[in-house]
């Protein structure tokens, strides 16, 4: 029986993706051009831990002739400038998932404070033009709010995907909880959409796609510290997200 959330499994749902004539691209490229009539795939990555996970998704994205973006958490478990210019260097886009409100207990003066000055330690390996929001699901603050105060496009940036992307015509596919699109174990990474597809495993996900069942435009969300081939590290993250999942669950629940 084959594991799933393997990086083997996951070259092999990228390459169903390519063969169903999806371009494998950023989300700052899918911003800055016109995908209208085109078959697409957003490929974006949550670096909240083990960076050098993401370093294996990254090459195995350009062995493909794919480039996806990569947020990266300012938090010693995600920051690693080796691994940031590495996947920098393969061609992909670096962004930065932030969690300024969260780390600043909801102060958005401090919270922007921070943000500037993490974005431009960012910026001192890539040209960031997207953000993205860290969940922080044990956080009572969402990192969102920050911007009910300030306007990040004053920052140069042109797009975070929470606020800048249509999803009533793009399909959002999370693997958050270890799962596809399964929102109990999801306290804050869900978007509006009239699109209901979820999945038991990345197995059920690749049939949709070799039976033209999902949209034209997708944007795939993954946490590479979920995906390895190694055994013991496979049977580690398993385990540690079942425990997050039950108390995820519980966070849902009471909010």
């Amino acid at each position: 029986m084959r594991r799933d959330f393997t990086l083997q499994t996951y070259q092999e749902f990228l390459t169903t993706a390519l063969e169903q004539g999806y371009k494998l691209t950023s989300y700052e490229d899918y911003i800055t051009n016109d995908y209208s009539g085109k078959k697409v795939m957003i490929l974006r990555h949550d670096v909240d831990d083990m960076p050098h996970n993401s370093l294996d998704t990254a090459r195995i994205q350009y062995q493909l002739g794919a480039k996806g973006s990569y947020y990266f958490r300012m938090v010693p478990q995600s920051f690693h400038p080796l691994i940031i210019e590495k996947i920098r260097d393969l061609g992909h886009e670096i962004g930065y998932h932030y969690e300024d409100m969260a780390m600043n207990d909801g102060d958005p003066d401090k919270a922007i404070k921070a943000f500037e000055e993490n974005l431009e330690k960012f910026r001192e390996f890539y040209p960031v033009k997207t953000i993205c929001m860290h969940g922080s699901p044990l956080s009572k603050w969402d990192n969102r709010q920050i911007w009910e105060h300030y306007n990040y496009k004053d920052y140069g940036i042109i797009a975070e995907p929470y606020f800048d992307t249509d999803f009533t015509k793009l399909l959002y596919i999370t693997d958050t909880g270890r799962q596809w699109n399964r929102t109990s174990s999801s306290v804050r990474d869900k978007v509006d959409t009239p699109f209901e597809f979820s999945f038991s495993n990345t197995f059920e996900l690749m049939e949709a796609l070799r039976n033209d069942e999902l949209p034209d435009h997708i944007m795939q969300n993954i946490h590479p510290q979920r995906w390895n081939d190694d055994l013991l590290n496979w049977s580690q993250e398993l385990l540690m997200q079942n425990v997050k999942n039950q108390v995820k669950r519980i966070i849902v629940k009471l909010r």
